[in-house]
């Protein structure tokens, strides 16, 4: 298999068309498996994919140090051939609850070192923080982020889940690779401001949540019971009436899917790759069986009349519930 390549803005590297998200490999949708975990990420690297996905926050350290232990212990040449993009600045506290967000010059380069030092690496490729720090202008935090830049310890300036204005504020301070936000075919609250700003600045979309956290993945049973470590238990779109409507939606988008031979997942995929040559989708497979199904999205090719039936069966705004619970939607630039 010969992966397809995208870049990541004007400024950014060339990365795999599709990007490895590792945080559930470690947090938020229950107990994963460590060992068909880094097996998981070896098999992406194995296929082609370059691009792999963390936080320092992710399990309070647990995910760079997964990452980590996956990179050292991969062939030479696929470790080689990998790039790491880290997002930081969330707070956590030693019960695992969320604290907000700190972005101030001195905490960024404190959380690079440590991330350093869990992922066994030199230089981190694209470094972010996970959400703007209200206390802290975007110009202060990607100004740090330069330095490192200068000082060799990070390659590329990456953002989050920021709206058009911070987007602009930030590309003014430091050249941006990319921003990385939800977008999917239930997700599309970029289309409007976010996108346009990207694209005029020459900024990548790295998208996560492609496939809503597995919920139009086509794998999503109505009665499944969700862990309490799982973030679905809480999500509103996996509640009650909401799940059950969006639910009717995935099936509209299998008769598609099945009228073209491949599975939900892999045109939901491959929706969001035909949306432009600046947006990479991060898939958050935790198994080679799930990574290999996403893998086989960028060869499903879409059409006008399929793009027009998929716009039909999953129009834009057809979700029921908000993409996080109330109060983490304050954060995010893009509702």
């Amino acid at each position: 298999m010969t992966m397809q390549t995208r870049s990541l803005g004007t400024t950014g590297p060339q990365v795999s068309a599709l990007g490895l998200g590792c945080m559930g490999m470690s947090a938020l949708y229950g107990d994963a498996d460590r060992t068909e975990s880094i097996a998981t990420v070896h098999a992406a690297l194995e296929a082609g994919v370059t691009l792999l996905d963390t936080g320092d926050f992710y399990a309070m350290g647990h995910n760079e140090m997964l990452v980590g232990e996956a990179l050292r212990t991969a062939p030479a040449a696929r470790r080689e051939q990998a790039l790491v993009s880290v997002k930081f600045g969330a707070l956590r506290s030693p019960d695992g609850d969320w604290a907000g967000y700190d972005g101030r010059p001195a905490a960024v380069k404190n959380f690079a070192a440590y991330s350093l030092q869990r992922l066994g690496v030199d230089h981190i490729d694209v470094y972010r923080i996970a959400r703007l720090d209200p206390d802290v202008p975007i110009e202060e935090t990607v100004g740090a982020i330069s330095e490192l830049i200068e000082k060799g310890y990070v390659r590329h300036v990456g953002l989050s889940e920021v709206g058009a204005d911070t987007i602009r504020r930030a590309a003014a301070t430091a050249p941006i690779a990319d921003l990385q936000i939800e977008y999917s075919l239930i997700s599309r609250g970029i289309e409007e401001s976010v996108l346009p700003t990207t694209r005029e600045l020459g900024i990548a979309i790295t998208a996560y949540g492609v496939l809503s956290r597995g919920l139009i993945s086509g794998h999503f049973a109505r009665d499944r019971q969700l862990a309490a470590n799982d973030f679905r238990a809480y999500s509103p779109r996996f509640q009650g009436e909401n799940l059950q409507h969006n639910l009717d939606l995935v099936e509209a988008l299998r008769k598609i899917a099945e009228q073209k031979g491949v599975s939900v997942a892999q045109i939901a995929i491959a929706w969001v790759l035909s949306r432009g040559d600046d947006i990479v989708p991060l898939v958050g497979a935790r198994t080679r069986e799930r990574l290999s199904e996403s893998l086989g999205a960028p060869a499903v090719t879409l059409d006008h009349a399929d793009l027009a039936a998929i716009e039909r069966a999953v129009p834009a705004d057809a979700a029921a519930g908000d993409r996080y619970p109330a109060p983490q939607m304050a954060h995010l630039g893009s509702k």
